[in-house]
């Protein structure tokens, strides 16, 4: 619990070029024990815009290198921070009738910074670890349903995402090797 002498937390809202996509940047207060920060309030978040029910919350742990994505459930939002190091993520918009479909965005989310990113429902998220040890955490609006999700090549030509360099080839999962690109998904 935050000390009683600070200020109530403050959230401020960074909007991207994908439509309902934004970074939110939580207050965090330091002192010589470390920090405070709150990762979700419901209440504010529902200010902000962010009125999702939150049903599923999951943790990963990458090494450098290791590529997670690109995956979408359409019936899926997210909202995502690093709780350590640092990614490379990235949004691509697959809703057939956003002005910004078969577009991406990207940012880098480091721990250090405590940003979130909010992924509106119908979107691609990926995520490339760019230190030794990444905790990332994702909050859901719909359970994981692995008959739902889509899979789509992180290196389609078509997307021409500018992955950094982190010295050698990305690590993928087997599933994500088999993603298809973005046309076989995503048929206009």
């Amino acid at each position: 619990m935050a000390p009683s002498n600070l200020p109530i937390s403050e959230l401020k809202i960074e909007p991207g070029a994908i439509p309902g996509a934004f970074r939110i940047v939580p207050q965090a207060w330091s002192d010589l024990r470390g920090f405070f920060q709150e990762t979700y309030v419901r209440s504010k978040y529902c200010e902000l815009g962010v009125a999702d029910e939150f049903v599923q919350d999951n943790v990963s742990y990458s090494r450098r290198g290791v590529l997670r994505g690109l995956h979408c459930d359409p019936r899926m939002s997210k909202l995502v921070y690093v709780a350590q190091g640092e990614v490379f993520d990235v949004i691509v918009d697959a809703r057939k009738d956003s002005p910004a479909f078969g577009t991406w965005e990207s940012v880098y989310l480091r721990a250090a910074e405590h940003t979130q990113l909010y992924i509106p429902r119908g979107c691609l998220h990926a995520f490339l670890a760019l230190t030794d040890k990444v905790i990332f955490c994702y909050k859901q609006s719909a359970e994981y349903a692995p008959e739902r999700e889509i899979g789509v090549r992180w290196d389609d030509p078509d997307l021409a995402i500018p992955w950094p360099d982190v010295g050698t080839a990305p690590i993928l999962s087997e599933k994500d090797r088999r993603n298809r690109s973005f046309r076989e998904a995503f048929p206009a």
